[in-house]
């Protein structure tokens, strides 16, 4: 999809560099020398185009007192539509793809610290009648920056996403907050004073919100504030999930490597499985599989890691931000 090179500007400003502002889209405009009326026109058809999927926060996950695992199944051809309806009923799954491996079905899991992953991926396992199910948590997080730039720019800002520490225990979130969490989760409606709706429907001042914002930032709770984009619409038409090889004394080393790539979102160590021994993820995204099997092929130059294997998603049936407290 053509795009001017406006629209490239203000796509890549509202995913990094949203303002928490009464008036936000007049900031923005203010940036890029746009009236507020004009970036909202441009910001609607970019979402009527499905470009951008919607402006909100990302969450810690931990921090929310939420834990995730990645599933791989092997499925039957036959199977692998029925189950994949069956998953995506699972209130937290928030990403399911069909992929170019033996292991074909892949799907991210999410829930509160006190439930087991593994035994809820098993049963989905045995319901959706795959052969094998094996559930793959993280153990260590390199990076997590859901950034597509829409300029090919050399120096991309670093944000707290691209800086990510994890915590391994999340404190009480009062109930307050949890109901700001809902309703945050939501997405900002594209209007002139978007953060006076939101107040209003929890009952406060807009300025008390946008404090309250702040605070849930400063704490490491949301991570980010911005436009998510649908890579695909976006021009990153490929998406390549690789998998790699690394001995335990090098998976520093080679995570912190492989997670400054520009066109790497997420980078993880995992825990193994005997029929699935890669032990550290990256997904790479391009304008083609080819771009991502160059970047890969120079990643492994840099790290001198050869062993690695790049999934492909053929399908997309689910892809969501994960629902925290929709109990």
């Amino acid at each position: 999809m053509s795009l001017e090179v406006i629209d490239r500007k203000l796509l890549n400003l509202a995913q990094l560099e949203f303002p928490i502002l009464q008036e936000p889209f007049a900031a923005l405009g203010s940036r890029l020398g746009l009236n507020e009326d004009e970036v909202l026109k441009r910001l609607h058809y970019l979402k009527e185009m499905r470009i951008i999927r919607s402006i909100g926060p990302t969450f810690d996950a931990t921090r929310l007192g939420y834990h995730s695992t990645l599933v791989a199944m092997h499925l039957e051809e036959k199977l692998v539509e029925d189950a994949a309806d069956l998953i995506n009923h699972n209130a937290g799954v928030s990403h399911n793809y069909l992929r170019d491996n033996y292991f074909n079905l892949w799907f991210t899991l999410s829930a509160t610290k006190d439930t087991n992953l593994d035994a809820i991926a098993a049963k989905l396992g045995e319901d959706a009648g795959a052969e094998i199910t094996i559930s793959l948590p993280s153990l260590r997080v390199f990076k997590i920056m859901v950034y597509f730039d829409m300029l090919n720019e050399v120096d991309v800002p670093q944000t707290s996403e691209s800086t990510y520490t994890p915590v391994k225990e999340a404190g009480d979130l009062a109930d307050t907050d949890k109901e700001l969490v809902r309703e945050l989760q939501q997405g900002l409606p594209l209007e002139k004073r978007p953060f006076d709706r939101v107040a209003a429907t929890l009952g406060l001042e807009v300025n008390q919100l946008l404090e309250r914002i702040a605070s849930l930032k400063k704490s490491g709770i949301i991570r980010r504030y911005g436009a998510r984009l649908d890579h695909r619409r976006a021009g990153f038409v490929a998406n390549a999930m690789s998998c790699w090889l690394v001995a335990p004394a090098k998976v520093d080393r080679v995570g912190q490597t492989i997670a400054r790539h520009r066109q790497v979102s997420h980078c993880y160590e995992r825990k193994t499985a005997p029929q699935w021994p890669h032990n550290l993820y990256a997904m790479i995204h391009g304008h083609s599989e080819e771009e991502c099997s160059t970047i890969a092929s120079k990643l492994s130059q840099d790290t001198g890691i050869e062993g690695y294997v790049l999934l492909y998603s053929i399908k997309e049936y689910m892809k969501r931000s994960p629902r925290y407290f929709a109990e």
